[in-house]
């Protein structure tokens, strides 16, 4: 076995083991303090399921091809790294088709106040559905005011954050009782309904009357984002993001090694240097680090001490598909534009009794016969993703991100089972559209259709995804249970935890880095 030879170091201050966003935040942060810091990455490149990719052959289109909005990345952190990086908000929030009396029609949020409460009237006979839609979201972001900020400070008790919300009935909705209650108590509309509740779902296997409440964790998050809740674009597709944190932690010293999958951590529990072995395309080797941050998921720290997991097994319960259009689709809804309809988000087969379906028969272990899914058109709000010849043909991306389709569904057959849930999720789209999704795909160079499905047993095995579950667990409160400081830390003081499982992770963030770094330099 080889040495460290070839880095700067034999021991580092800081070993980064993975090269996603939050360990590359957790590098420039470090790096700019002053520490020595090496980031060891298993592929040829860094930015985890952050990163644009040209998926369709000989196509000059660059999509975010895992993760693709943003909304928990704390302003702070792109401020204090000196990143080059910005997102667009939306003009539209979401659009949300239904048929009701035999008439197409829908729900559009966005485009002004007067607008959005016109819309609620014209699918609900009243302004009841809108008032009370103004002052539930009224209180999410009171909540989120407050506790946003607390998302980069050392973690508060429940507490003293239930003291920081000083809501008591907000408290109660959001942290002790089932979403759904207060989501049924609230809204009469079953279209309303099912479109709050949605927040309560991404990429969590959930009903809205579960009493472990994964969806009220999964709801907040959603919610509280930059203290708004809103969802943006990033600009250049979400590898814009890793790309400038990679070069801001080069910038201030750090080293990045791809191409470097590591094996194992081998550590005394106590200050001494931790080593790191890893394995190349051409042997294996060994550096130290007097902390080792890892930026995996939290059974995967566990294999890499040669320990037993301490939590079960993740599963993740998304589809995720990329496409590229030669032009929008017509609505059977004229009364919208596809451009505002696409630009936000477009849910499908998300009302409420659909969701509720929907996971009923997944629970079962049937792959659900009426999908809900949720599209989003990120050209629309930044064309820049597209070649100039694509932008000026009218090209459009489409991401598409499906609910209730938990990994067991898949262990059997996963090529039959994803072809069967993307046909049925795209029929779905179909019901809502004057023309077939189909008739608009764009063609690769080699004559095939623009469109890619990616199910969580793909997730897992692309990005070693725990299950396929894009917050490598369920999410967690965002406060302390007892354990340290700030939500990273192990049961080995020089072993810190810097991925989406810490506490406080999931999403694209940055915020387990941010606070993997702050635990290291003793803030």
């Amino acid at each position: 076995m080889t040495t460290s030879r070839g880095f700067g170091h034999d021991v580092y201050d800081a070993v980064i083991v993975g090269g996603g966003h939050n360990g590359l935040v957790a590098a420039a942060y470090l790096a700019r303090a002053g520490r020595s810091v090496l980031v060891l990455e298993r592929l040829g490149h860094t930015g985890g399921a952050a990163v644009s990719t040209r998926p369709f052959a000989g196509v000059d289109a660059r999509l975010s091809r895992y993760s693709y909005l943003v909304s928990l990345l704390p302003a702070k952190i792109v401020r204090e790294l000196g990143l080059s990086f910005e997102v667009r908000r939306r003009t539209v929030s979401s659009y949300t088709p239904v048929e009701r009396a035999g008439r197409p029609g829908g729900l559009l949020v966005g485009g002004g106040e007067a607008r959005t409460r016109e819309s609620f009237a014209r699918l609900t006979g009243s302004d009841r559905e809108y008032e009370s839609w103004r002052a539930f979201y009224g209180t999410t972001g009171r909540v989120a005011e407050r506790v946003f900020p607390t998302l980069t400070e050392p973690l508060p008790t429940r507490a003293e954050l239930r003291a920081r919300v000083d809501d008591e009935a907000a408290w109660r909705m959001l942290f002790e009782e089932p979403i759904g209650q207060a989501v049924e108590r609230e809204f009469a509309d079953d279209l309303v309904r099912g479109v709050v509740l949605t927040d309560a779902l991404i990429g969590t296997f959930a009903d809205a009357h579960d009493p472990g409440l994964a969806q009220n964790r999964c709801f907040l998050y959603h919610v509280i984002g930059g203290g708004t809740g809103d969802w943006d674009v990033p600009v250049g597709g979400m590898g814009a993001l890793t790309d400038a944190l990679a070069a801001s932690a080069r910038a201030a010293g750090a080293e990045i090694a791809t191409g470097h999958e590591v094996l194992r951590i081998d550590t005394d529990g106590s200050t001494a240097p931790a080593e790191v072995a890893f394995r190349t395309a051409t042997g294996e080797g060994r550096v130290a680090g007097r902390v080792v941050l890892v930026n995996a998921s939290p059974r995967a720290l566990a294999e890499l001490l040669g320990e037993e997991p301490a939590s079960p097994a993740a599963e993740g319960a998304q589809l995720k598909v990329n496409m590229l259009l030669r032009r929008l689709p017509r609505l059977r809804d004229a009364s919208v534009d596809p451009r505002e309809a696409f630009g936000g988000t477009f849910h499908i087969a998300e009302g409420y009794e659909q969701l509720a379906r929907a996971y009923a028969q997944a629970a079962t272990g049937e792959l659900p016969s009426v999908p809900p899914s949720e599209i989003y058109c990120h050209s629309l709000t930044d064309p820049t993703i597209l070649g100039p010849e694509l932008a000026e043909q009218g090209y459009q991306t489409l991401t598409l991100f499906g609910l209730h389709t938990p990994a067991r569904l898949f262990g059997h057959d996963n090529q039959g089972a994803r072809e069967v849930l993307l046909t049925a999720t795209l029929a779905q789209l179909d019901a809502h559209l004057a023309e077939p999704l189909t008739d608009c795909l764009a063609f690769d160079a080699d004559g095939r259709p623009c469109i890619e499905a990616k199910t969580p047993l793909d997730l897992e095995r692309e990005l070693r995804l725990p299950g396929g579950h894009i917050f490598h667990r369920d999410l967690s409160w965002p406060y302390s249970d007892g354990g340290g400081r700030w939500g990273v830390e192990t049961a080995h003081r020089n072993v810190l935890l810097c991925g989406a499982g810490a506490v406080r992770g999931g999403g694209v963030s940055g915020v387990p880095g941010h606070n993997a770094a702050m635990a290291v330099l003793g803030h």
